[in-house]
């Protein structure tokens, strides 16, 4: 990312929704189902939080960057970028986590120190395991490849670090880069693969507006193969590369960056292309990119290959920090001394979408929805104007189909005030066109009013959606119509707001199969 802001470079916490009484629906709607959660909510004994119930979360102090997972013996190993000495001192260290499954974590300490060598502090990377040993550290030795700024006047460089104890500790290989800069203010944020069709490790690296493609034959000597040049999204930041088997039959490469849209009205999140990589260069299939998520909380995002599975290609996993540079450090969390938290990890998957060519689609991971909790069920809600749900809550999933004849707004308002007042609008725009997810009656970290709704096109035609929303105590996350568009957004509401409301304007919708379950 960009060092200029990361200077300001698990705990998981139980909860259940509160449940209270059933409330009359009124006029407007009404409902049919069964619903087999206790009708009063058990007392509470833990003190308010907004320490994540389900989402990783920095022990204390800063995080922001995640680097790329790896998996080894058993479990995926996680790096992010945390700062100590927040907010009063800067610089990044890699602080490491270990999960079997992506929902719980076990943290692990500093793996990478900062200021332990001339060219201080370590930013963002990849780490990838040399199975036969092609860098001289051994064989199954770790190898970091990570930007650090450059004792010869702070410019980026890329240097290499390695582990011989299975990614506990790494030691620094020596003190120059592996890829010295050439010239060039932006260049950083290393993202190295194995690739088997070419047999060599290749490297992308965010260069302004540029993608650069690097190859080398043991991780130390790196040489220029080529670039590809970005248009209308900023400078790219956390590039990305991977090939993945689409539901059509066909193999596509995907290259993927952080980037901002928002000056041509797109999202500053995680941009891609789909194409053809002949180990040289990258041919996207169009030059428009795609994004990935359509909300305001999704940046510097990692993909990375699911351990347990033979085909690498089938699906991916994807996770991102949740938080926006342009008010990072705006966060009530830091009353309970933390700041950095992660996007759930979910799974990707490429689709073809007809004369649209390839897309990819994201849905949360089986093993965060499979986790004990109460769950309410309903068959059927018809709302004409709103009705409030008897389920309260702060962290659950909510799955509901909306359908309609004549519509023009429809959705779910989430933590909800008692008085009504304060909420998180999820909902389809139907006489517009578009899904959104609207934080501008709650509490929220942009002070600046520019960032409260986000949308994404939508086919109204259709006459339905499937919402998937999750929420936890400071952030909603929306797969819509099976994951072809997601909004990741942070929110600070009170803590007490936790009502859940269906409302439509313009017309009458039908809720069905609706479905909220608790996640601890």
């Amino acid at each position: 990312m960009n060092p200029k802001k990361r200077v300001w470079k698990r705990y998981s916490f139980l909860c259940t929704i509160g449940l209270g009484l059933i409330i009359a629906i009124g006029a407007a709607a009404y409902y049919s189902g069964r619903n087999n959660i206790p009708e009063e909510a058990a007392p509470s004994h833990s003190p308010p939080t907004y320490r994540a119930a389900y989402h990783f979360t920095t022990p204390d102090k800063w995080k922001n960057d995640p680097q790329r997972p790896i998996y080894l013996d058993g479990a995926y190993h996680y790096y992010y970028l945390y700062n100590r000495d927040y907010p009063a001192g800067n610089g990044t260290e890699w602080r490491h986590a270990v999960s079997t499954d992506l929902v719980h974590w076990t943290d692990k300490g500093i793996a990478i120190p900062k200021y332990t060598t001339p060219n201080g502090d370590p930013w963002s990377g990849s780490v990838v395991e040399d199975v036969t040993g092609s860098a001289g550290f051994g064989k199954g030795a770790l190898v970091a490849i990570m930007t650090q700024p450059s004792a010869n006047g702070g410019q980026q460089e890329q240097y290499l670090w390695y582990s011989t104890d299975h990614g506990y500790t790494f030691s620094a290989y020596g003190k120059a880069p592996v890829l010295p800069n050439p010239g060039t203010a932006d260049f950083r944020d290393p993202k190295v693969i194995w690739d088997d069709l070419s047999g060599k490790w290749i490297m992308v690296l965010a260069e302004g507006t540029k993608i650069g493609f690097y190859e080398s034959k043991n991780l130390k000597a790196w040489h220029y193969m080529s670039g590809f040049v970005t248009e209308g999204i900023g400078i790219v930041e956390c590039p990305d590369l991977y090939l993945l088997h689409a539901d059509d039959g066909a193999y596509k490469w995907v290259l993927g960056a952080s980037a901002n849209g928002i000056a041509s009205g797109k999202p500053n999140t995680y941009a891609y292309w789909t194409g053809d990589f002949d180990g040289m260069a990258f041919l996207p299939d169009r030059k428009e990119p795609q994004w990935l998520d359509y909300g305001f909380d999704w940046y510097g995002a990692v993909t990375f290959e699911d351990g347990a599975s033979r085909d690498t290609t089938h699906h991916r996993y994807a996770m991102a920090w949740m938080n926006n540079w342009e008010y990072a450090h705006h966060t009530p969390t830091m009353r309970e001394g933390f700041n950095g938290m992660d996007s759930i990890v979910r799974q990707i998957e490429l689709k073809q979408a007809g004369g649209d060519g390839y897309h990819l689609v994201s849905e949360p991971l089986e093993a965060l929805v499979q986790a004990d909790g109460e769950t309410a069920t309903y068959e059927r809600f018809v709302v004409n104007g709103s009705a409030a749900l008897p389920v309260t809550g702060d962290s659950y999933e909510l799955n509901t189909d909306i359908t309609w004849s004549e519509l023009k707004n429809a959705g779910v308002r989430l933590r909800e005030s008692a008085d009504k007042s304060r909420h998180v609008d999820v909902g389809v725009f139907a006489e517009a066109g578009y899904t959104y997810v609207n934080r501008a009656y709650t509490g929220n970290p942009d002070k600046s009013g520019k960032y409260m709704e986000s949308t994404a096109p939508f086919d109204a035609s259709k006459k339905k959606v499937h919402l998937k929303i999750l929420v936890d105590r400071t952030s909603v996350e929306v797969f819509i119509d099976d994951g072809s568009v997601v909004y990741s957004n942070a929110v600070f509401p009170e803590l007490d707001d936790q009502g859940i409301t269906l409302f439509s304007d313009g017309g009458t919708a039908v809720f069905s199969n609706m479905v909220i379950k608790s996640l601890k």
